[in-house]
Order: structure tokens, then C-alpha cells, then sequence
């Protein structure tokens, strides 16, 4: 386990930092508390009750790992490493990924640069993915709305790709300087399959809700809008409904069905916004600058 990834975890339980044990296969804590490392790699910080909120199926997470491996959201992960890149270019940078699913994202952002990188995601399904693309990552099965396993000012970049906005967790973990990278879908995204598939629609006022939710911690830097049309195989279709929300609630022998009148190839189109974001200082930060 990289030492600057080491450096940036704290204990879930009782936030104190680790250190590593049995070639990196532990995590024990100033105060006793271990967590071993799961065969496929991945750490479970989910502690006590555990959370409310309901993880992404196994089949959730295989349609979103086929999908992605097919390259169809490529351009997307190369747009937010390219983003993300310049500010992890010095030694011993790190990112944090949240939501990181199976880490397609981040595997973009770490074949351009050599930082520490930790992925969390609540899906234990997403992690044992994750963790089998990302081994030079600490991946950690975790709850994003509960105070993140990480130090104050220990990451560079915190990156988050449909997936929730912790925005409080967000600005702590960040260094002075650092930069939070945001994904959403824009109005139209993917509405030529939409209905058929049984996806959910995409609110018109999401930007502002993102605003919303992050006034107070965080003021707008930059952002951009990414268009792809792409030409879907039914299976690619029906991947693309089942791998977002409104895969909780498919079926997939019933989706399948309704995939299987579509043509050899149909024309979508997948409409984003990367938005990118800088933590406000507080009086006491900007004093200590």
C-alpha cells in the first residue's frame, strides 16, 4: 500500500490514522481497530448498523462493468482526468475517488498520473470490481453521507461521477488549492431510450440543485459540457438502463424483452456536465496563507 494512500485514511470508528500490517493486507489503528482485507482486495469500513441507503446489485454493477469496458463512456473518463491530472502532478499527491463504482474512472485518472488514489464506493459488488482494476488503490466499501475515512487536507482531487456530493466531507478532505470534479447528466441525456428502457428522466433544474448543495463549501471554477453520440447494440441498451438508479427497480428479463425489437444499432445520445469546483477558505485558512 502506497504510504501517501496510508497517510491519508483515518480509523471509520474512531478516526485515527493506520498503519499497514501483513504485507498490506490490514489496516489497524492507533487504538486497536483492524480491518482485513477481503480476497478481492477491497477493505469494508462500513461499521455498526452499516447504512440505510441501498447498494448497487451484482447485476447492476456487471452491466455497468460491461458498458464501460466496451468504451462507450471513455471519452467521459479521459475529459475528467484531463481535468484532474494538472493538480496531482506533484509527488505525493493524492485523489479521492467517491462513488467510484468499478473504477473505470479512476483507472483513466491513474494511467496519466502516479498519485495515491482511494476509491469508496457503498457497493461491495462495485468494489470487488474496482479493486481488481485499481490494485495500486485503497478501495473501500462506504457509506459517502457519514464522515469519510480520511484525513483533513489530505487529498488534491476529489472526484465524483454520478454519484452523491458529501459537500461538507468534500471541502475537509481537500487540500488548500485542491479541486472537487463533478459529472451529472444534462437535460436530453440518453432520452431516444429512455421510455422504453424504464430509465428515470433527468430534472431540468439539476445544475442549480448542484449549486445548491454545494453553496457554502465550494464556488465554481470552470465546468464544460460533453456530448457523445453513441450507436448502442441492444445489449448495450439494456446494460446502459440497468447500470444507473432505475436499475434497482428493473427487472432484467422484462428489460430484455423490451431491448429485443430495437435494430442492430440504435443512436443515442449522452449529454454531460463536468463541472469543477474550488473549496471556499475559511477566515482561518486565508489567514494561514
Amino acid at each position: 500500500m502506497p504510504a501517501a494512500s496510508l497517510a491519508a485514511l483515518v480509523c471509520p470508528v474512531c478516526r485515527r490514522p493506520f498503519t499497514a500490517g501483513s504485507g498490506g493486507r490490514s489496516l489497524i489503528c492507533a487504538a486497536g481497530h483492524s480491518f482485513d482485507a477481503a480476497k478481492q482486495g477491497y477493505f469494508n469500513f462500513l461499521t455498526g448498523k452499516g447504512t440505510v441507503f441501498e447498494a448497487d446489485s451484482a447485476a447492476m454493477v456487471a452491466a455497468r462493468f460491461d458498458f464501460l469496458s466496451a468504451g462507450h463512456y471513455r471519452p467521459l473518463a479521459e475529459a475528467v482526468a484531463g481535468l484532474a491530472a494538472p493538480f496531482l502532478a506533484e509527488a505525493g499527491s493524492a485523489v479521492l475517488d467517491s462513488g467510484t463504482g468499478t473504477g473505470h474512472y479512476l483507472r483513466a485518472l491513474l494511467d496519466r498520473v502516479a498519485a495515491a488514489a482511494i476509491g469508496i464506493d457503498i457497493s461491495k459488488f462495485a468494489l470487488r470490481r474496482a479493486a481488481r482494476l485499481n490494485p495500486e488503490a485503497v478501495n473501500l466499501v462506504g457509506d459517502v453521507w457519514q464522515p469519510l475515512p480520511v484525513a483533513d487536507d489530505a487529498v488534491d482531487v476529489v472526484t465524483v461521477v454520478f454519484a452523491p456530493r458529501n459537500a461538507a466531507e468534500f471541502a475537509r478532505v481537500l487540500r488548500p488549492g485542491g479541486r472537487l470534479i463533478v459529472v451529472t447528466p444534462r437535460p436530453g441525456h440518453l432520452a431516444e431510450i429512455a421510455g422504453q428502457t424504464g430509465m428515470l428522466g433527468i430534472e431540468p433544474a439539476k445544475e442549480e440543485r448542484l449549486a445548491a448543495t454545494l453553496a457554502g463549501h465550494f464556488h465554481a471554477h470552470e465546468g464544460r459540457d460533453l456530448d457523445l453520440d453513441l450507436r448502442l447494440a441492444p445489449a448495450d441498451v439494456a446494460n446502459l438502463a440497468l447500470m444507473g438508479p432505475a436499475g434497482h427497480h428493473l427487472d432484467p428479463a422484462s428489460l430484455a424483452a423490451r431491448v429485443a425489437g430495437l435494430p442492430a444499432r440504435t443512436a443515442v445520445s449522452a449529454r454531460f456536465r463536468i463541472g469543477v469546483f474550488e473549496p471556499l477558505q475559511s477566515p482561518q485558512q486565508a489567514a494561514e496563507r
